[in-house]
């Protein structure tokens, strides 16, 4: 892979490609990615999706739409940072025009949307899809399916559905949001289809990217950016260097981040989790500004910013020592996975998980969730499957009063009404499937 075709300014729904030296350098092309995906309506909904808590009654826990903003700036900076080292390496980047803000804006936008395809009730919302056609009540369309779009559906993916809402085409607007490949691709973290699952451990194939319904898009952007293919026996593509950067940035801030709101919450004891903190940052932490905080909160963060900015350093080294590797597709890890405060890091990410995560308050919210998600996917596919073939009853006419113009089009083939109520379901906010469900339920009060 090079440099120079990487980074394509083509927007999506383009015919013709552009150049960065033509762009008007009061608001850079990349950038422009960044605005559209903040005035998305997709985006929008992220103000009230589950990033740890579901349905936190406080007011400091992360929704995924802070999380995705804190991304988007840790982002920012491992990608000016990275650029400003590749452009000294690939001096013909500077001549065509391009700059180190170009890196950081690529990384910024993609990573500022990593999770803009995500259900509602946090990650414990895609399996609630999936489980729905495994094993609920949608089990009974698997024969009339291939595998892959089973697959798709059994393994339904917050990934592959952000890349559906980024270029798929409605009436009157061809390309999606329109943005550039450079940034579709660093988007990309796992460029390949859902069939074959897992078929190495190389960081690319740990799930898939895209629906077989946005195929021919995902061809075309890798294409578009001369991504290296991975299997001829399937479609499966190394990753778009910058999507490391992508993955780095939401690592960091998820591993850290998750675990200040476990401690400010009280899910983690205070003493015992500080010393975790200071054990990944005690080489550059300042002793005598530590003692002098005397409050959890502001404890907990000077630990935050400075574990936030040793990751971001290492994160930068790690990948520009590998960039050859990374190039030619040979980097088969994720970027912390390859740093030296790895235990460090892992031992965060375990109580995460045993205090965080499997606390009864997250369990209990998460199988109130499967349920939700279950009832509405049932509700909107029988009234969809009906009136496919004009057997609506009135109750199915005034359900699909409640369901948008654009999830009932092109509906003739089976996978697609399934995959559009399933990613109509996952674009909801938590609050809205709730008082969906109440009221398609008859609950109303």
């Amino acid at each position: 892979m090079n440099w120079q075709q990487l980074l394509s300014l083509k927007r999506f729904g383009d015919t013709e490609k552009r150049t960065r030296i033509a762009q008007d350098e009061t608001r850079l092309g990349f950038e422009v990615d960044f605005d559209r995906i903040i005035f998305s309506s997709a985006f929008r909904s992220l103000q009230d999706k589950t990033q740890v808590i579901p349905l936190s009654e406080t007011d400091f826990v992360h929704t995924r739409l802070t999380h995705s903003l804190e991304v988007s700036v840790v982002g920012r900076t491992l990608g000016r940072r990275v650029g400003k080292v590749l452009l000294e390496r690939h001096p013909n980047l500077a001549e065509l025009g391009y700059t180190f803000n170009d890196f950081g804006a690529i990384v910024a936008a993609a990573a500022v949307m990593h999770d803009i395809g995500n259900p509602p009730f946090g990650h414990s919302g895609e399996k609630a899809i999936g489980e729905y056609f495994k094993t609920g009540k949608g089990v009974k369309y698997k024969d009339h399916l291939s595998e892959k779009e089973y697959q798709d559906l059994i393994d339904f993916e917050g990934n592959a559905n952000g890349f559906k809402i980024l270029t798929e085409s409605r009436e009157g607007i061809s390309g999606g949001l329109r943005l550039s490949y450079a940034t579709l691709g660093a988007f990309l973290k796992y460029p390949k289809e859902s069939l074959p699952k897992k078929p190495t451990r190389h960081i690319a194939d740990k799930k898939y990217g895209f629906f077989q319904s946005e195929k021919e898009a995902f061809l075309d952007v890798v294409n578009e950016l001369g991504m290296q293919e991975k299997s001829t026996s399937a479609i499966s593509y190394y990753r778009h260097p910058l999507a490391y950067l992508v993955e780095a940035a939401d690592d960091i801030c998820y591993t850290i981040i998750d675990f200040e709101d476990g401690i400010n919450l009280g899910l983690i004891d205070e003493d015992y989790s500080l010393e975790f903190l200071i054990n990944l940052v005690r080489d550059n932490i300042n002793t005598k500004k530590y003692n002098s905080l005397k409050h959890t909160k502001d404890r907990v963060s000077y630990l935050r910013a400075l574990a936030i900015s040793t990751l971001i350093n290492e994160s930068v080294a790690i990948f520009l020592d590998n960039e050859e590797a990374i190039l030619t597709g040979t980097f088969n890890k994720s970027l912390l996975d390859k740093c030296k405060f790895e235990a460090q890091i892992n031992d965060i990410i375990k109580i995460s998980i045993d205090k965080i995560y499997m606390s009864k308050e997250v369990i209990e919210k998460e199988i109130a969730g499967y349920r939700i998600i279950a009832d509405l996917l049932d509700v909107f596919i029988t009234a969809l499957n009906n009136k496919n073939i004009d057997n609506e009853s009135n109750l199915d006419k005034l359900v699909l009063h409640t369901l948008p113009k654009e999830f009932q089009t092109n509906n003739d083939k089976l996978y697609s009404r399934l995959l559009n109520v399933s990613s109509f379901i996952a674009g909801m906010s938590d609050s809205y499937a709730i008082r969906m469900h109440k009221k398609l339920t008859g609950n109303i009060i």
